[in-house]
């Protein structure tokens, strides 16, 4: 069964939480090298750690022994040993509790890329239930010994309340060093968590190397990407109406006020709120008419009213409107109506409600949908400068692949994918540069990667990427550039290749896809196409896929460790709940599964089997395919 996703509890938010990443220790089985700075697909392991946390807290910062040597690249507060010698974890403990300015404190080794995504909500949970000072993870282990099951404390993985410092302070001024027993006399929460696995650290090279075979998760796969790519630096400045699904390239300063005045939310008389209230009906003369773009010429005294149009401009000392529904009796020249009908000051809009002159009305990276034109419309500005647009070369390769037209030789299959990268690659609003079929030979591979480079900016693949390619595909990518081939710990769509190569002076970035055709539709859109839409400049809101959570119409398999996307149908039952069901078979080859669903169903890293009812998050596809 899984577990539901776990959020903070009341009395801890994660704003009061900063996460602390230990990074002080010397490595000797390591060769005296920085543990924090070895690589694992391609970014160090302090930043696997770091995309890990950096959800579950509010801030963050990193511990060294002495000065902050490579860790300044990563923007964050470095803290380093505040006591002479060397002290282990205690001595980053102690700084962190010294310089945090936040009531706790959640520490996790600079080792451990796979720490759990819920650490710090269950351990604030454990901490709160138990009314205690400091909660640390521990897990489940068999004795090999006894074969019974023991209890294995992580005390590294610790979230404490900064006010403990004196404690800490006085037990390693005493000579003190050992982390199991620092507390004394605070009182501590042990948290049970069923991963033991996720508290591993890398203490070898040959431990590395085994979690580098293990896969990427796609949080660091995602990560890596965004980190790695940057927008296209070219600008047009576009008419409006061209400009419709472009990403803004610059910020959008409102040169007027919206709206422009003072003006009538409603069809009605606009009054003086004073003249309201009391016991009696409240009779009103009529003095003036006031239409929409046609201000009005008398100045309204108490005891009086003037009709008025919904965006008429509120005549002076008025700051009321009465709906014309809501009066009693209505003439040329006087109405009535109660005197409780309103309260003074309803249904009259101010000037700038909507955005003030000098405002900031649409950011950098905004994709301009209708809203966002109408919104410029409103402000009376007829061009915009939007990111050009971004060339993406494609082609599938593999000498299976006929295309459509051509005859089907035994076992063939046609090429689906390229039609279905071009759908993705059109709605998303590239410009598309379809390179057909490639086969398997290194002289075409060559020839369509130096030719795709000439002319795009993004070179996007189907097939050739997985462990069991041909061998000449990895070393032609290697000689025209720096490309890494992962393998993602998600379903479908595990392998990938990521890197940029270059040709005669071009350069592209390059995407290898899976040539599954559910699986290339998998690592598009959690994968390739946020990095396309930051490579077109949008922001983080348009290029993250929105999740929303739906009940699980029966119960769902999933193995632990991995991201699985299955395809699902999201309809209502007979008492107009909504539930989402699994399309059937979830095999990476079948296409059809893609048209029957009408969304994703996302299932974490961290989940297991999903029983009825239980909440799933999904992507909707609307919009989306």
């Amino acid at each position: 069964m899984a577990h539901a996703p776990i959020s903070l509890p009341d009395m801890i938010n994660k704003h009061d939480i900063t996460g602390l990443i230990l990074a002080g220790g010397l490595g000797t089985r390591m060769g005296q090298r920085d543990k924090g700075m070895l690589p694992l697909h391609g970014q160090p392991l302090a930043r696997h750690v770091l995309q890990r946390l950096a959800p579950q807290v509010g801030q963050l910062a990193i511990s060294v022994h002495t000065d902050a040597g490579d860790y300044a690249s990563f923007g964050l507060p470095v803290w380093p040993d505040a006591l002479p010698g060397q002290l282990g974890p205690l001595a980053g403990l102690h700084s962190g509790m010294r310089h945090a300015g936040t009531p706790y404190l959640l520490t996790v080794p600079c080792d451990s890329p796979l720490l759990p995504p819920d650490l710090a909500a269950r351990l604030a949970a454990g901490l709160i239930d138990s009314d205690a000072d400091l909660a640390i993870a521990v897990t489940e282990e068999t004795d090999p010994a006894t074969g019974l099951a023991v209890r294995r404390p992580h005390p590294v993985f610790c979230l404490v309340k900064t006010s403990a410092l004196p404690q800490l302070d006085s037990y390693l001024r005493g000579g003190e060093r050992r982390m199991r027993t620092w507390h004394g006399p605070l009182k501590l929460a042990e948290v049970l968590f069923e991963n033991h696995g996720a508290f591993g650290n890398i203490n070898t090279p040959d431990e590395l190397a085994a979690l580098q075979a293990q896969g990427l998760s796609v949080p660091m796969a995602q990560a890596i990407l965004a980190d790695t790519v940057a927008p296209v630096a070219e600008i047009e400045e576009l008419p409006l109406p061209q400009a419709f699904e472009r990403i803004l390239a610059a910020d959008i300063i409102s040169p007027i006020s919206v709206p422009a005045h003072d003006n009538s939310a409603m069809d009605g008389y606009a009054l003086h709120g004073a003249d309201l209230g009391g016991d009696m009906p409240v009779t009103l003369a009529v003095v003036d008419t006031i239409l929409a773009g046609r201000p009005g010429t008398v100045t309204v005294q108490r005891g009086q009213c003037a009709r008025i149009m919904t965006g008429a401009v509120m005549p002076n000392g008025c700051d009321s409107v009465v709906p014309q529904e809501l009066v009693w009796h209505a003439s040329e020249h006087s109405i009535t109506m109660a005197p409780d009908c309103i309260r003074p000051g309803d249904n009259h809009r101010f000037k700038g409600e909507d955005l003030m002159q000098g405002q900031p009305a649409l950011l950098q990276g905004k994709l301009l949908g209708p809203a966002e034109l109408g919104l410029l419309a409103s402000l009376g500005i007829a061009t915009v400068p939007v990111r050009r647009r971004l060339r993406v070369a494609f082609f599938s390769t593999g000498d299976e692949l006929r295309s459509i037209g051509e005859a089907l030789d035994a076992g063939c299959i046609y090429d689906s994918n390229r039609y279905t990268l071009l759908g993705m690659l059109t709605r998303l609003g590239c410009e598309v540069l379809d390179m057909g079929i490639v086969k398997d030979n290194p002289k075409a591979l060559e020839a369509a990667l130096r030719g795709a480079c000439a002319k795009a900016d993004v070179i996007i693949t189907s097939g050739g990427v997985s462990s069991g390619a041909a061998d000449f595909t990895r070393e032609i990518l290697a000689r025209l550039g720096d490309v890494a081939f992962w393998q993602i710990n998600m379903r479908p769509g595990r392998p990938m290749a990521f890197g940029r190569i270059a040709s005669e002076g071009d350069t592209a970035l390059l995407l290898g896809l899976p040539g599954n055709p559910v699986a290339v539709m998998a690592a598009f859109y959690f994968l390739a196409r946020p990095a396309l839409l930051r490579l077109m400049g949008a922001d983080a809101d348009t290029s993250t896929l929105p999740l929303l959570q739906v009940a699980a119409q029966a119960p769902i398999r999933k193995k632990r460790g991995r991201t699985e996307y299955q395809r699902g149908i999201v309809e209502r039952d007979a008492d107009g709940r909504q539930h989402v069901r699994v399309t059937g078979a979830q095999g990476s080859g079948i296409l059809r599964s893609m048209t029957q669903a009408n969304c994703m169903i996302v299932l974490h890293e961290a989940q297991g089997h999903v029983a009825a009812g239980d909440l799933v998050d999904i992507v909707l596809f609307h919009g989306l395919i």
